[in-house]
Order: C-alpha cells, then structure tokens, then sequence
C-alpha cells in the first residue's frame, strides 16, 4: 500500500514539473525569423564582436597577428579544378577532333545547292539577336552554331527553312544550357510565326536524329576561358577589356563560313593572340605559357587570326552588325569600337623563345 502511495506521489510530482517546464517555454519570446540576406551580416557581427574580445587582451596578440588575409588565387579555388584542369583539357581537346562533332570544312560546296556563305552569315547575325533579347548565355549561341553547321553537313536544305534550323538549334542548345530556355512559342514568334510550333518541333526532332543526340561539344568559348586565364596569370587584376575583346572577337568568327575549318580550339588561341595584339600592338601577342596551354606555336594561328583580323576591320562582314552593336555598349566597355593596327607583322608568327 506504502508503495503504491509513493508511486502516485512520484507521478503527479513528475506531471508537476512537466506542467512548470511547459509554462515556462509558453512564456519565452519568440524567437526572430531571420531572412536569407541578413544571415551574412548576423554571421560578420558575431565575428566582429569575436574578435574584438579576442584583440582586447594583450597576451594574445602575438598569436593573432599570424592571420593574414590573402588573395584567392584560381589554384585554390577549388571551382576551378585546378588539380584536375589539365585532364579536363586534354579530355575536351580529344573531344572537338572526334568526327561525329565536326562539320564538314566545305559543306556548302559539297553538299548545299541552296544555301550560301552570306546566308549563313545573315542567320548567325541575327540568331546574335535573338540571344540578346531572350538573354541567353553565349554558350547557347556557340553550341547553336555549332548545331547548324553540322546538321548542314549532312542535310541538305532549302533557304527557306535556313531561318527554321537556326531557331529549332538554338531552341535545343537552350535546352542544354539554360536554367529556364524559352518556349517553342517563343521561337515561333521571333520569327513573326512564319512557322509553327508544329514545324519548330519538327526540326528539333530532325535535328536530334541527324547529330543522334550528340548534344554537347566544347567550342572556342570552352577553351577561350581557360586562355584568358592563362595570359593573364602576370596580371594582378584581370583585365575585363581583355576578357571582353576576347569574346567579341570569338564571336565575329562565328560569322564567317571560312572559320568553320578550325578547331574551336585554334579559334580561342587565335582569339587571345588578336586581343593581346589589339591592346599591346609593340609587345609580342603570344608567350611560352599560352604555346605550352593551348599547344599551339604563333605560325599555326596564323591563318585564323588574319581571317578575324579582318572581321575586326570589317574588311569582311562589315553588313553584319549585330555582334559589332552587341558589344558597343559599355556593359562590354565598348571593345568593338578598340581598333588594332591594319597589318600584322610576320615576326610576331614566329616562334617564342
């Protein structure tokens, strides 16, 4: 009986205590619901106030002053891969002298009847445009160009669905690139609804079919990054007139049908030699480090970089002009309107030392 009386006891102290802890929680305040944007500053103060206890007593002192801020270099960042970039780019240039990923060099000659050089120059100008109004990434246009000239390799087309290929290309580069590509209606519209979500769709699958499903492929864009970076290495601050004369110069050559021959690769380092020339025109474009990166010597450039020496000069494409206004805005710091010495000396295609 004693017992059961003391394990009564035990329980109602136990329900008391529960009841006392309830009630004192009930009476907290509530706690304040941080945002997202202010979580970075709570996290600044809190190391601030750490600190100033931290400095605030003397025998410390010689211990903290071994904290040192540096600069991030690109080999430590780890998003730059830098223990692996060297495999990445091996891998990638394997990957652009596969056959499957490249167009024919004379497709127009060999197997168009219909479409022409200057056609395929007027769509690329204005699939520019259209990249532009949509915002796209510029990724998305190089692997649409990319797209065309293959399905144009093997197909052969009337001119009057050229304009049907460029946006059903662009729709599934967009695909593959963007967070949020547009819609096919968006695509149908651009071109005023000459064509149908029906016809669009059609030459998606089309084009699927004819590349079988070999979406991905590095382009100039792919290696003119890690270039820029390269020739930039003695640079305390990157130079962002470098980085932009670099992708407007990459992004006139998709202009012209006689780049189509290059690797996207030798199109990238004939790119960062133009730029290097067009800023510095008495220093010599091209070094050890970037022959060594991009295993390329001067005198194999040679022939690209004349042919994008004229786009910059508009000796060639000068009707085209989308690529040239793009890059007039002083969001790119105005490098289309930079202009670079009319000849090239020959010494500058020899080979460093």
């Amino acid at each position: 009986m004693a017992d059961q009386e003391n394990f009564v006891r035990v329980t109602r102290l136990a329900k008391k205590r529960a009841a006392e802890a309830m009630v004192q929680h009930l009476q907290q305040p509530n706690k304040k619901r941080v945002v997202l944007s202010e979580i970075q500053d709570l996290f600044n103060v809190g190391i601030n106030h750490i600190e100033d206890k931290v400095f605030a007593s003397e025998p410390l002192r010689p211990k903290c002053k071994q904290i040192t801020k540096r600069k991030v270099k690109s080999s430590d960042d780890p998003q730059m891969c830098s223990a692996y970039a060297s495999d990445i780019y091996d891998y990638l240039h394997q990957m652009e002298i596969e056959k499957k990923r490249r167009p024919l060099p004379d497709y127009l000659e060999k197997v168009q009847k219909d479409v022409s050089a200057n056609m395929r120059g007027v769509l690329v100008d204005w699939l520019v445009e259209v990249a532009e109004e949509y915002k796209l990434l510029s990724d998305t246009l190089y692997l649409t160009v990319s797209h065309i000239d293959r399905f144009l390799s093997m197909n052969v087309i009337p001119r009057q669905r050229l304009q049907l290929l460029g946006v059903s290309s662009m729709l599934i580069a967009a695909k593959y690139e963007e967070i949020k590509p547009p819609h096919v209606k968006d695509f149908c519209y651009i071109t005023a609804n000459t064509f149908t979500k029906k016809d669009v769709v059609k030459m998606e699958a089309s084009v699927l079919q004819s590349l079988k499903f070999e979406m991905g492929s590095p382009t100039a864009k792919t290696f003119l990054r890690r270039f820029t970076r390269v020739a930039q290495e003695d640079v305390k601050n990157p130079d962002l007139q470098f980085e932009f004369l670099g992708y407007y110069l990459a992004e006139l050559s998709l202009l012209d049908y006689n780049c189509v021959k290059f690797l996207p690769s030798l199109v990238a380092a004939a790119v960062i030699f133009l730029s290097r020339f067009t800023l510095q025109p008495k220093s010599h474009p091209w070094s050890l480090a970037l022959q060594r990166c991009s295993g390329y010597r001067a005198a194999d450039l040679k022939e690209c970089v004349l042919i994008v020496h004229d786009l910059q000069l508009s000796r060639r494409g000068s009707a085209l002009a989308a690529v040239r206004d793009k890059y007039k805005l002083h969001k790119f710091k105005c490098v289309s309107t930079l202009s670079s010495p009319l000849e090239i000396p020959d010494s500058f295609f020899e080979d460093t030392v």
